[in-house]
């Protein structure tokens, strides 16, 4: 029971607004700085570094954006879908508005996924696109995202509208694991598994280094670019509600 009450009080420690913004003002710096070290590393090694691969040459490159964004577009929506279901559930005051500062960056990432794919995919398939199951998968994943920003727009109550938007998440859910197994379940031009595959990694080990430098540096940037949304919804929701009450001051 102890730990259960420590867990919740922990989970709702950055309910307050004042004190979420308190508490990202902390590590706001760090996380940036990590950020922009990571990706500057990752970008100078799978650049300029690494050598060529032996059948790919230097096409094969491309995987250090085209695999943190494919990563980052299924981990922002699972964060999104956590958030969503915390809100509908706790009714926790930022859940939706981590979810919705989240779309849009999810957006991109997956946006990013499907062009660096399309540039790799037709020098090395002959063709800029396919209907192959993960492509396909990662095209829905996309669509779900705009589906949420507009859902979420369409309301004049805002509460409303995240949990109209929220559902929407929580159903496309679906598609995360068709994305992460489409590769095993079904016969594709994708490629399967690289790094995850820990014990005997699909690309040469010094690969791997800024493939995972990238990761994190996407990571970091996540949540850089999250901090600053969510604080400027925080501030502008604030000026929304001074202003209503200034109003309803003059017209009583």
């Amino acid at each position: 029971m102890t730990k259960a009450k420590n867990f919740r009080l922990n989970f709702h420690f950055l309910a307050n607004p004042a004190r979420f913004i308190r508490f990202t003002n902390k590590i706001f710096p760090w996380v940036l700085i990590i950020a922009i070290a990571s990706i500057v590393s990752g970008l100078i090694l799978g650049l300029a570094i690494v050598p060529p691969d032996y059948q790919q040459g230097d096409a094969y490159r491309i995987i250090f954006v085209h695999v943190p964004s494919a990563w980052m577009g299924l981990f922002i929506y699972a964060v999104m879908a956590f958030s969503c279901a915390v809100g509908i559930i706790w009714r926790h005051p930022l859940a939706f508005l981590i979810s919705k500062a989240s779309a849009p960056i999810g957006a991109c990432f997956t946006f990013i996924c499907l062009l660096t794919g399309s540039l790799w995919g037709q020098p090395m398939w002959g063709t800029w696109w396919v209907w192959d199951a993960r492509l396909t998968s990662m095209l829905v994943l996309l669509f779900l995202y705009i589906g949420y920003i507009a859902l979420n727009s369409a309301f004049q109550d805002s509460h409303k509208g995240a949990r109209a938007s929220s559902i929407l998440v929580l159903v496309g859910v679906i598609n995360l694991p068709i994305v992460k197994f489409s590769v095993d379940w079904w016969n594709t031009l994708h490629q399967p598994a690289t790094i995850s595959k820990i014990d005997s990694p699909s690309i040469d080990s010094s690969m791997i280094a800024p493939l995972l430098l990238m990761i994190v540096g996407f990571m970091t940037y996540y949540f850089t670019t999250l901090i600053i949304r969510v604080r400027s919804e925080i501030i502008d929701r604030r000026i929304k509600k001074i202003r209503l009450e200034q109003t309803r001051a003059m017209n009583e």
